[in-house]
């Protein structure tokens, strides 16, 4: 009788740190169920195929991200991506930043509201699918980056606090055509203690 012998899977679809529900009626069960256990988890299973039995077997998403291009980057990024995206919400967040982050988005932004805004107006304005982010740099400035298709923060060397996914998949089943509602309507279950971790960490981990 033959064996076979399959090949050991390097990445694993994290779970969700809520329950599918959890964020209804902003982000319905529906949408998550898709979001997370049909495109996520598809870059992650394409990912793990891809680096079978290549130099890139070993190494982290991050370090596949920084050195990689092509399908191989395409699938680490957008596994990356939708880790760090998923993460950043509660059903129950710290709904204001606090402490120096929040002196960091005064003094960058001029406040919240105005930084919502912009996030806004950055979601809207970027044509096809991919990424906004707040990030900071080396010096500790904020700013938003937007990024198309699988495109990161860690390939320009700053560091990401939090993002919006502005990918169709994230959010035409319960908002079709209408991205700045969807965004509106995440803002409410952002994390501020979460990205507030993020802030006082500095690197590109979650």
């Amino acid at each position: 009788m033959t064996t076979t012998v399959l090949a050991p899977t390097q990445f694993e679809v994290k779970p969700l740190p809520y329950a599918y529900d959890a964020l209804a009626p902003a982000i319905s069960s529906e949408t998550l169920h898709y979001h997370h256990d049909k495109h996520y988890a598809g870059y992650v299973d394409k990912l793990n195929l891809l680096v079978a039995d290549t130099p890139y077997a070993d190494r982290s998403l991050e370090e596949i991200i920084a050195t990689s291009d092509g399908a191989i980057f395409n699938n680490a990024a957008q596994a990356w991506n939708h880790e760090f995206f998923f993460e950043q919400f509660s059903p129950q967040p710290q709904t204001q930043p606090t402490g120096a982050l929040r002196e960091a988005i005064d003094r960058d932004f001029g406040s919240v509201e105005q930084l919502h805004a912009a996030i806004r107006k950055a979601s809207v304005a970027l044509f096809g699918s991919g990424w906004v982010w707040l990030v900071k740099d080396s010096t500790g400035h904020l700013s938003l980056l937007s990024t198309r298709n699988a495109g990161t923060p860690i390939r320009h060397g700053l560091v990401p606090l939090l993002c919006f996914d502005v990918w169709e998949h994230a959010y035409y089943l319960d908002y079709q055509n209408r991205r700045a509602d969807a965004v509106d309507a995440s803002w409410g279950l952002i994390d501020w203690q979460k990205v507030a971790q993020r802030y006082r960490r500095g690197g590109a981990g979650h």
